[in-house]
């Protein structure tokens, strides 16, 4: 199968997904998740109708992409585990950081990001199962961080993001899911003007084991890298 005949099932799984959820297949971006593949992989996904990467490295992902949006114009982010250390090179490089979880990273985020022409985007990660391995633990240091990113000017939130624990049991998956989306309606309550700007509402959940159940349960981004590279 070749990535386009593999993007072309997954769109029909999502379709299907949106059918039983009535929900607009318009409203959830399809991220190829691209860490540990090759440029021309990407390539071949965005001809096929990606255009959003998911990369968890940053060396890795300068490397591969430093050239690519000049000729594909895709959005790039960082889902992967951000160190300090490579908090600038993130900032400059990536137009969003899904990973932000914790205040240390925020404050490091929004120094290395004041020479960016636009606002870096970034998504607070939410810890929402036990598998979770990072992500804030509560909503209270959840809206902390989010009264940080506000007040930065550097910033932008674009949302929350989450990874459920890797088990076949829907209903433990479905919990950690509805846990962000109560985080995120929590927020919306907080921070009432920002909903009218457009922050919060990306809710980025599902990867290529448990997204039909994502979209049932209303993510707006969808990781998705095996399902969509492997042949």
């Amino acid at each position: 199968m070749s990535i386009a005949d593999n993007i072309a099932r997954i769109e029909e799984r999502i379709q299907k997904a949106c059918d039983v959820s009535g929900r607009k297949r318009s409203e959830i971006t399809l991220m190829g998740v691209s860490k540990f593949e090759p440029v021309n992989k990407a390539e071949e996904a965005f001809r096929s109708g990606i255009r959003c990467f998911g990369e968890s490295r940053v060396k890795e992902a300068v490397t591969k992409f430093e050239n690519f949006r000049d000729e594909y114009p895709a959005a790039l982010h960082l889902i992967g585990s951000l160190q300090r250390n490579k908090a600038k090179q993130a900032a400059l490089f990536f137009d969003c950081v899904q990973s932000v979880d914790r205040l240390e990273l925020i404050h490091e985020l929004v120094k290395h990001s004041a020479g960016r022409e636009t606002p870096l985007e970034i998504l607070l990660e939410l810890h929402t199962g036990e598998e979770s391995k990072s992500g804030f633990s509560d909503f209270d240091g959840l809206f902390k961080a989010a009264q940080s990113v506000l007040e930065s000017g550097n910033l932008k939130p674009l949302g929350l993001m989450t990874m459920a624990p890797f088990t076949a049991d829907k209903d433990i998956i479905r919990s950690s899911f509805r846990r962000l989306v109560k985080a995120q309606g929590e927020l919306e309550k907080r921070f009432p003007s920002c909903k009218m700007n457009g922050s919060w509402v990306c809710l980025s959940m599902g990867m290529s084991n448990d997204f039909e159940t994502a979209v049932e349960e209303g993510s707006t981004m969808l990781r998705i890298g095996s399902l969509i590279f492997k042949e």
